[in-house]
């Protein structure tokens, strides 16, 4: 059990594999001017924690705690913090990629980041939402300007960000295109998916043609590769913030847009986000739940690339 200074996290000193990850006893942090100390009830586990698990990624090397989402109750607040006190359920996204630690029994958050966790969810659907919801909300919203009756085609369209995006580019008025694997199609029509495509026997740039918007999950030559479906004027936005030149390159003798983005910590975006969550008109697809000692196996499951949804990490 761990003690009043210390607490409970998922902690590695080394990168490698799933087993790496140590239910370990640590210091539990104190939240300083602007910030929030939360009591932890659950975090998603999304693809960039067993990337940065794996090979440091921004973070470099170990011992760290990863997790960025953050759904839970607050233990304290720190000098000057006025929108939240003791006892109020919160969620919200730590500021990516430094602020991570999400994956532990308490995290200080600063409170810009947060906002008031809609009664209506629980905790694990809260702590799926935060990282995927504001990528696909930067995303779609902010760099892309989704307006009703476009063409929007998402990779990955079952995944975390993927099946997060597909709600948000309907909300906002989308004709939505999603690629994935055949037996996801069910699942992506009950999303509202107009039109899917199955990667694995269908090449999406021969098969798609006059998207306004593409949400590019994937990363590789997929970025590059989707410029050839826009319309003139259309913009291909890539999560994946790194890449070759050649993209931004051929975007500009294509006549189109190409938008490398990092999810970046927002409230507005939080607001937005829990406005559609009270609305009814967005919701996470949990694939799986584990306890905070069972994140090896989450990451396990996580890499086979299998899951439609989020995986989510419960702290009791």
């Amino acid at each position: 059990m761990s003690t009043v200074n210390t607490m409970r996290a998922i902690r590695q000193d080394v990168l490698g594999g799933p087993e790496v990850l140590k239910y370990a006893e640590v210091e539990r942090p104190e939240p300083r001017p602007n910030e929030v100390l939360v009591r932890m009830r659950a975090a998603g586990v999304n693809p960039t924690d067993w990337k940065h698990r794996a090979n440091g990624g921004f973070l470099g090397s170990p011992p760290f705690v990863l997790g960025w989402d953050v759904s839970g109750v607050v233990e304290a607040a720190g000098i000057g913090v006025a929108a939240f006190r003791p006892g109020e359920e919160v969620f919200g996204m730590l500021p990516y990629p430094f602020g991570h630690g999400s994956h532990a029994e308490y995290v200080t958050v600063p409170a810009r980041a947060l906002v008031h966790k809609p009664a209506g969810i629980d905790h694990p659907q809260a702590g799926a939402l935060p990282l995927v919801s504001l990528t696909a909300w930067q995303a779609l919203s902010e760099h892309a300007d989704v307006r009703p009756g476009q063409r929007v085609l998402i990779h990955a369209a079952a995944g975390g960000v993927g099946h997060v995006a597909v709600q948000i580019a309907k909300e906002r008025g989308a004709y939505v295109i999603g690629t994935a694997s055949a037996g996801k199609h069910p699942f992506l029509r009950d999303l509202g998916v107009d039109e899917a495509v199955d990667y694995r026997e269908t090449d999406f740039a021969e098969a798609v043609r006059d998207v306004d918007v593409v949400l590019d999950t994937i990363g590789g030559d997929y970025a590059l590769r989707s410029l050839r479906v826009l319309r003139p004027g259309g913009v291909v936005v890539s999560i994946l913030p790194v890449g070759s030149e050649e993209f931004p390159r051929e975007a500009e003798r294509l006549g189109v847009r190409a938008v490398r983005m990092l999810v970046d910590a927002d409230r507005a975006g939080m607001r937005a986000i829990s406005d559609l969550v009270e609305a009814g008109r967005l919701r996470a697809t949990i694939a799986g739940t584990f306890p905070l000692a069972g994140a090896a196996e989450a990451h396990a499951r996580g890499e086979t690339g299998r899951t439609a949804g989020k995986l989510v990490l419960v702290v009791d």
